[in-house]
């Protein structure tokens, strides 16, 4: 089973920070001094088209009050400065990827019969998770399904579409494919400390 996420962003890296991300964002590196504080709206943009420039900075990554244990412990880091995307990976913009390329999504793959020898034929079909509201107080995992057919052309299974949905962010996208499209306009992933610290907008171990 491939573990496939709902929508990416791409930024431009300046430096490869200690941990990558899986969420989709690309990045391209500036030449701006680290000292630069966090005042993201108030900075002269250097980045190209579509693209937004976080200063470099320090801040409170992670957290000591989650209840999720990949947030522990909060940590004091460094980020250079970067361009991020502005919006999410559209639908319109992933199949001109696709188009260009002729490349197949993870969700469009069948599981391998050698990876998974026990699995019977009809759970290896192509699919991906496909969120559902649940009762408040279910357990976060019970959120998700897996759907045989749900691909980014796809997104609830194989009866549904994306028309008239061009803007819409592309979702049911996984790492590897995030890379790939990356790799296709020039541009690379997020690390954890990018994304998070450029997702902050400055709030300094806040919450949210």
């Amino acid at each position: 089973m491939s573990l496939n996420f709902d929508f990416f962003l791409l930024t431009v890296n300046t430096t490869v920070l200690r941990k990558s991300f899986l969420a989709l964002l690309l990045v391209i590196g500036v030449a701006m001094s680290t000292a630069i504080p966090p005042a993201f709206a108030a900075t002269a943009n250097p980045c190209p088209p579509e693209m937004v420039m976080i200063p470099g900075g320090t801040f409170t990554m992670g957290s000591d009050n989650s209840g999720y244990i990949e947030e522990l412990s909060a940590q004091e880091v460094k980020v250079s400065s970067f361009c991020i995307d502005k919006y999410e990976v559209t639908n319109s913009q992933f199949a001109e990827f696709v188009k260009a390329t002729g490349y197949v999504t993870v969700a469009e793959r069948p599981l391998s019969k050698e990876q998974f020898p026990d699995l019977p034929d009809e759970q290896r079909l192509p699919g991906s998770l496909v969120f559902a509201i649940v009762q408040p107080g279910a357990k976060p995992l019970s959120w998700w399904h897996w759907q045989t057919g749900a691909n980014w052309r796809h997104p609830f299974g194989k009866e549904s579409g994306i028309a008239h949905q061009d803007n819409y962010p592309v979702v049911h996208i996984a790492y590897e494919d995030a890379v790939a499209y990356a790799q296709w306009v020039g541009k690379s992933l997020p690390t954890e400390a990018q994304w998070e610290y450029a997702a902050r907008g400055g709030l300094d171990a806040a919450t949210y």
